[in-house]
């Protein structure tokens, strides 16, 4: 973690000739975006993962119902497909896990307090939302950094939500594999989750809720180009 603190301060030097006063928090915008670009390869290897599942979906769907009654040789038939194909029944998992050690670590940095003492416009990066409350209100100088961060968040959220609606549902595990079940539960609920980012913008520390803005935005975005063959299921419009 001393490592990614060293180098966000010495892309803050780099950055004040431009920014300033506001140089540390372009600092963590612009170093959570290379972090980003840095395992992009992993997404494309999870979405190719995820793409190469949802393309076996009809097959599998045969594959169970030919041998309903049989699981054991089910599970046979359906781990020789994958093997056929060669993919796994976890390529859309596995590069997503890589990418964990390497976001929880920023997190942890930017909200450790290390970017204390630096600010973004009128809000500092050691503050919270409720320290702009406090000093101000919601539409004081630093509560206005928050709505600004607040309608990224939702207007992303908002793309996140649709896009989930108009595709289907990822195939995250086959029926009778261990946590199936919640992991279908899990899909069908995911897309809301978005909007919980609004509320973990409005309770960690400025300098974290930055890199959750920047990386939550660049998701969507990615998501948008790597997804983008991807079949669009018909929106059901309530009668």
């Amino acid at each position: 973690m001393n490592v990614f603190a060293s180098l966000v301060e010495q892309l803050a030097d780099l950055l004040q000739p431009l920014f300033a006063t506001t140089a540390t928090a372009a600092a963590i915008v612009l170093f959570t975006l290379l972090v980003r670009l840095a395992v992009h390869p992993l997404s494309r290897a999870a979405a190719r993962g995820q793409k190469a599942r949802t393309r076996l979906a009809p097959q599998l769907a045969a594959l169970r119902k030919k041998h309903a009654k049989n699981p054991e040789r089910m599970q046979k038939a359906i781990m020789e497909l994958h093997a056929r194909e060669k993919v796994s029944p976890f390529a859309g998992c596995l590069p997503s896990l890589l990418q964990a050690p390497a976001f929880f670590l920023m997190y942890h940095l930017f909200s450790s307090g290390r970017m204390a003492g630096h600010s973004l416009f009128a809000a500092p990066l050691g503050d919270h939302y409720a320290d702009a409350l406090s000093h101000g209100g919601v539409l004081g100088p630093a509560g206005l950094v928050y709505l600004a961060l607040f309608a990224i968040v939702a207007a992303v959220a908002t793309y996140n939500y649709l896009r989930a609606r108009r595709q289907p549902a990822p195939v995250v595990a086959e029926p009778g594999q261990p946590g199936a079940a919640v992991a279908a539960g899990m899909a069908r609920y995911l897309p809301l989750l978005s909007f919980a980012t609004l509320i973990s913008v409005a309770v960690v520390p400025l300098a974290a809720a930055l890199y959750i803005v920047t990386s939550t935005t660049w998701t969507a975005v990615e998501r948008a180009f790597l997804y983008r063959d991807m079949p669009q299921a018909a929106l059901v419009t309530p009668a």
